[in-house]
């Protein structure tokens, strides 16, 4: 880096004449609507539409064209389309990169520098940016060079680039957050409808056909039957409405039925159509009868309490994310993967419960064991998801090697990664390493035998550090692992591994740090 680069940094639009393009286009389309106004009318047409649009993406495009971020000894200076704005570099506690879509694996894995300022607060640079893999060496350059500058101008929060993604506590689940509270106002409101279902279910099966000489207010109630002939059926594909088709229109036109309601009926078929609450519930035939779903109580019940487990999903990743909100901004949280064990164990009995008992979850000594053994079962489920998701402190470089080596004489494969390829792990192809009867080696199968191992040279091994995984480790990692920053020979390499694991192989790799 030359002595002009670190003195000063400008940061502009990859691939800058598309944008211009699109802006001169814009600039035709805005002249097309003026013309078709002033020609024209005044009156909307396909034409008018169309400058409207083209000048619509010609303004997106002026305004991505228009972006420009430099730094300087003094600060970074940020200029849009419509505002310029300077932030010291005293008043920046860090620059970071924000992952975007990286939980989507079809999705472009887009990355951005965003300002950590002293008060806590956050910004968003629009500059520089990386769409794909393609500009990402451009990325990491003016990162860099960002940063070089911060560390001499100014005074940075870390010498490494924190990475903040999804996994990671710097990032609030603000659509989680949202989705929760949305399933959980839905679960309300389907609970407070499980009486009206259970009532109007009560009331159909015990309706009774309607009396000669009952007044037509009355008729509402009781059950309306009326005689009528199939005229056709039009079936439908599966999923969709089908429909029968009446003589005459008579009693009506044309009634949705299911597909096999449809399939069930012939053309000059008699029927009875039955008539309950101002609509037809049912048809009856010779040889098939099609009755109307109404749903129960206890199916509104399965539904509301569906909706209220459905909510514990992303309400498990805003749980951790409370419970992680004192670890580092850049540090993973760990999967909340046991939760979601938890409230698929609860919906095993708790939907059944729901659906037998929906407004009397009490009214039976059988159903008060139920709900008790079934929430016994919960609590324990959940203490034990929260036991699975604690934060597990690294071990320092002499605890995990401090302990005595276990004397192996079989062969024991760990679930373990080095996160760099080197010549015992190209390609990045290990997923693990197996211990004991001979030296330790890198495997891409969880074994038995040593079929395509790659021995690892514990000789050119130091161990540096033990600490929790970072977003800038990569998405292979689970949250609950540890890594463990080795020296081969001059090379830094990461080794990741549940922690317990992790101290096993450490004390196998580098013995002679002891």
């Amino acid at each position: 880096m030359n002595d002009a680069r670190e003195r000063e940094v400008n940061c502009r639009p990859l691939r800058q004449r598309p944008l211009w393009f699109f802006v001169h286009l814009g600039t035709a389309g805005a002249c097309l609507v003026a013309v078709r106004v002033v020609y024209g009318g005044g009156f909307p047409d396909v034409w008018m539409g169309v400058g409207l649009l083209l000048a619509l993406m010609g303004v997106l495009a002026l305004g991505m064209v228009a972006r420009r971020v430099r730094a300087d000894a003094y600060g970074v200076h940020v200029r849009t389309l419509l505002r310029r704005r300077s932030v010291p570099w005293d008043d920046i506690a860090d620059l970071r990169v924000l992952l975007k879509h990286e939980h989507n694996p079809r999705a472009p894995e887009v990355r951005r520098v965003s300002m950590a300022l002293r008060g806590g607060r956050s910004t968003l640079l629009p500059l520089p940016r990386s769409w794909s893999s393609d500009d990402r060496a451009t990325f990491d350059a003016e990162l860099d060079a960002l940063r070089a500058l911060h560390a001499r101008y100014g005074n940075p929060g870390s010498s490494h680039v924190p990475v903040i993604s999804y996994r990671t506590a710097g990032r609030v689940p603000v659509g989680a957050l949202a989705l929760c509270v949305l399933l959980l106002v839905g679960a309300g409101v389907a609970a407070l409808a499980v009486p009206d279902a259970a009532s109007r279910t009560r009331a159909w099966q015990s309706a009774a056909p309607c009396a000669t000489g009952t007044a037509a207010e009355e008729r509402r109630e009781c059950l309306t039957i009326v005689p009528a002939v199939i005229e056709r059926t039009e079936i439908g594909r599966p999923k969709k409405k089908s429909w029968l088709y009446f003589t005459d229109g008579r009693p009506l036109e044309r009634l949705a039925v299911s597909q096999e309601g449809a399939q069930g009926f012939e053309p000059g078929d008699g029927v009875e159509v039955t008539f309950w609450h101002g609509g037809a519930r049912k048809v009856a035939g010779a040889h098939h009868v099609w009755r109307e779903h109404v749903p129960s109580g206890g199916e509104v019940a399965v539904f509301a309490a569906l909706l209220t487990l459905l909510a514990g999903f992303p309400g498990a990743r805003v749980l951790l994310h409370l419970r992680g909100r004192r670890l580092p901004d850049d540090e993973v949280l760990p999967s909340a993967l046991p939760f979601r064990g938890a409230l698929v164990g609860t919906a095993l009995w708790v939907l059944p419960f729901c659906y037998l008992h929906p407004t009397t979850p009490f009214g039976s000594p059988t159903s008060i064991i139920w709900a008790a053994v079934g929430s016994s079962a919960t609590l324990v489920m959940f203490a034990l998801a929260w036991r699975a998701t604690r934060v597990r402190t690294p071990r320092t470089a002499a605890e995990s090697l401090g302990e005595e080596r276990e004397v192996r004489t079989e062969e024991v494969f760990v679930a373990a990664r080095f996160l760099e390829p080197t010549d015992y792990n190209p390609h990045l192809f290990g997923t693990h390493i197996v211990l004991g009867d001979g030296p330790p080696a890198v495997t891409p199968h969880p074994g038995p035998g040593r079929f395509a191992a790659k021995p690892i040279p514990v000789q050119r091994l130091t161990l540096k550090t033990v600490r929790r995984v970072r977003g800038g480790d990569g998405d292979i990692v689970p949250g609950n692992w540890h890594i463990a920053e080795l020296d081969d020979a001059g090379e830094p390499v990461r080794l990741a591994a549940a922690p317990d694991d992790l101290s096993r192989v450490l004390r196998e790799l580098c013995p002679a740090t002891v």
